[in-house]
């Protein structure tokens, strides 16, 4: 018996796969065996063609192929070229246990890329289950983004074949990094960041209060929502926010390229974090994940590490604003169904856009509202107060006005940003501040005297809630840490306060 592995999903996570083949005597078949789907039943054709097609004997044996463990329901065509190896290397004595392969079939023989094969690879190397890994060539450029793994190309099942035996004198496959992107290194990390801004907070005239939220809610990743009438750059100032995030580390961009996997986008492996925007009509699955025989990953799974934004928030489906605040709370969310259980992160910063009513004129200065007290209080409703108090910002937008000008570039903000998230590190904190834990607040947000006093007064006024007193307190950590403060001084706790729903 010889054997080698492969891997398959589990939930959101690769599980190794032991490929193991016996050829014995007696009259030829080929089976499959182990809970495989359609695509690796498949496969038995694709093998015996690329098998054909370079000048091997089929044998004519008894052909069991094995795919352990058995009770692991396993997908893809990944599989193809590590059943075509045992086939092919049945009479090799070396061992091949500790080679990982993956890669699909053509009838010639070519060994074809998998578009899912990065996100499995990454899972795999988070994990540490493989070390020596063979892939179609064409992944290289990808895959060589990952550290601590070997990896050798091929380009058909010839090559593969010939990698194998004579393993001890061919080197890893190596692949020139094409991309070069600005980064700072700080305790033997690096952070990158691209200066690109496809959409340039330059065009956004005026609103000057809301532009200040975004750039706080940038620095610290924290939530916020921006109230306003219908034009007034609601929706600009969102999609222009994902230029001037944080830098990423090279897990994060890693995490960003497996989500981008995941959902059957080719990964560009930029550090631009992604920004899911699903319509107010989408479903409840579709946006926490789910499915009956399979978990599968939800809008807000593929906005971990990146933005979220809800555009017309109140016309969300009550029950999907409900059952956001354990993600915004937990930065993760486990789908439970008979089959399958999984737990997937969903750390990511929360935009919510809204008019002041429905007919989006009680704001405005010059349009008269149509909406009655009975319907405004419907439409308002629709946000409870558990939901608000997870927000860390509120902002109510002015109206446009003709003398309105331009003010801050994307690029002038993003610097602002960057020289934030140094002066972050440079204290000794690793997570942005709205993701602080309660037991460091105390740490890291260090409140002079004045500041204790305004905030106790808040307390006692506006009757803040645990939740809320923790989130001014690191509102206002991050408005300290724009203006370069070591500790948080009474403006800073003032203006954290500004922020809060009245």
């Amino acid at each position: 018996m010889k054997t080698v592995n492969c891997a398959t999903y589990e939930g959101l996570d690769a599980k190794l796969v032991h490929v193991e083949s016996t050829l014995t005597k007696g009259l030829p078949s080929f089976s499959i065996v182990g809970m495989a789907s359609t695509a690796i039943t498949e496969a038995k054709e694709r093998v015996k063609s690329a098998l054909l097609s370079n000048d091997f004997s089929f044998p004519p044996k008894r052909i069991t192929i094995n795919l352990a463990p058995s009770d692991v329901k396993k997908e893809g065509s990944q599989f193809d070229l590590s059943i075509a190896l045992l086939i092919a290397l049945d009479s090799l004595e070396d061992d091949l246990s500790m080679w990982t392969v993956f890669g699909e079939l053509g009838l010639d023989g070519a060994v074809k890329e998998n578009i899912q094969l990065f996100a499995l690879m990454l899972s795999l190397a988070n994990q540490k289950l493989v070390q020596k890994v063979i892939v179609p060539h064409e992944s290289l450029h990808k895959l060589s983004k990952i550290p601590n793994i070997e990896f050798y190309g091929v380009r058909t099942l010839n090559e593969a074949i010939v990698l194998l035996k004579s393993k001890d004198t061919i080197s890893p496959s190596t692949c020139e990094n094409k991309d070069a992107y600005p980064f700072y290194e700080y305790n033997n990390a690096k952070y990158f960041y691209l200066k690109e801004y496809t959409d340039d907070f330059i065009d956004v005239k005026g609103q000057e209060v809301a532009k200040r939220a975004a750039l706080i809610a940038a620095c610290g990743f924290h939530n916020i929502i921006l109230e306003g009438s219908p034009g007034c750059g609601k929706s600009m100032i969102a999609k222009r926010l994902r230029y001037i995030l944080p830098p990423m580390g090279e897990d994060v961009i890693l995490e960003k390229a497996k989500l981008q996997a995941l959902e059957g986008i080719e990964p560009d492996f930029k550090p631009h974090r992604l920004m899911r925007n699903p319509h107010h009509s989408s479903t409840q699955a579709s946006i926490f994940g789910g499915g009956s025989f399979k978990s599968k990953i939800g809008e807000i799974g593929l906005a971990h590490q990146g933005i979220l934004f809800f555009d017309e928030l109140p016309h969300f489906s009550k029950n999907v604003l409900e059952a956001l605040r354990e993600p915004l709370e937990d930065a993760k969310i486990c789908i439970s169904r008979v089959n399958s259980k999984v737990v997937y992160p969903t750390d990511f910063l929360f935009i919510g856009a809204m008019n002041p009513c429905p007919c989006g004129n009680l704001l405005n200065s010059f349009k008269e509202c149509r909406c009655s007290d009975s319907e405004i209080k419907r439409y308002k409703n629709k946000l409870s107060d558990p939901f608000l108090d997870r927000m860390d910002l509120n902002v109510v937008m002015q109206n446009t006005n003709a003398k309105d000008s331009s003010s801050f570039s994307s690029k002038e903000l993003h610097k602002i940003v960057v020289q934030t998230h140094i002066f972050m590190l440079k204290r000794g904190q690793s997570v942005f501040n709205a993701k602080i834990k309660d037991t460091e607040i105390d740490r890291f947000c260090v409140l002079n005297e004045e500041a204790k006093e305004v905030l106790d007064m808040a307390i006692h006024r506006f009757g803040l809630s645990f939740r809320s007193i923790k989130k001014v307190q690191k509102v206002s950590r991050t408005i300290a840490d724009i203006d370069t403060s070591e500790m948080i001084e009474k403006k800073h706790i003032l203006e954290a306060l500004s922020y809060r729903k009245r």
